[in-house]
């Protein structure tokens, strides 16, 4: 290879000029995918209690969170430049916390395609939380969002995946 050829990336998200491209996956078989992602909302006990009682001046605030999680898993290739649209074919949100202060957000997104659902899951369980902050910051302004992650997915050439300490059995 001559010193005026480019060298080709190992990441598929370049080209060989090392230029940002959308992979084409269009050689990919279609399988059934799976994707969960899990965040949490740190806030103070005052206001977890205000969610739970449904007194946030704002309205039900984990209703519109899982309405904005489901029309943020639709809309991620708007977000997120190298992300195929997809024909989502099931969103699943759901809400728990600890009873004290931390609100944990999980989504599950499916599809029948040929690449997976992540990022689906990632900005579903993002927008949940924002729409929660959104929703309760005149009650805290103090409240953090994080850590935002992958908990498992399933399809694809790469096979299943699932966050370390969950296959522990310790999350």
């Amino acid at each position: 290879m001559s010193e005026q050829e480019p060298k080709q990336s190992p990441l598929t998200h370049f080209d060989a000029q090392g230029r940002a491209r959308m992979v084409d996956v269009s050689a990919k078989q279609e399988t059934v995918r799976t994707a969960t992602a899990r965040t949490m909302v740190k806030m103070q006990a005052s206001t977890l209690e205000l969610i739970r009682q449904g007194k946030i001046g704002k309205g039900d605030v984990l209703g519109v969170a899982q309405v904005a999680a489901v029309m943020a898993a639709k809309k991620t290739s708007d977000w997120i430049p190298m992300c195929h649209p997809l024909a989502l074919t099931g969103v699943e949100v759901r809400f728990t916390d600890d009873g004290e202060s931390e609100l944990y957000i999980e989504a599950t997104v499916r599809t029948k395609g040929q690449t997976g659902v992540e990022m689906e899951a990632l900005t579903a369980v993002s927008a949940a939380a924002l729409t929660v902050y959104d929703m309760c910051k005149a009650a805290e302004k103090s409240m953090q969002i994080g850590p935002t992650y992958l908990l498992s997915k399933t399809g694809g050439k790469s096979g299943d995946y699932y966050y370390p300490r969950q296959a522990a059995g310790t999350d």
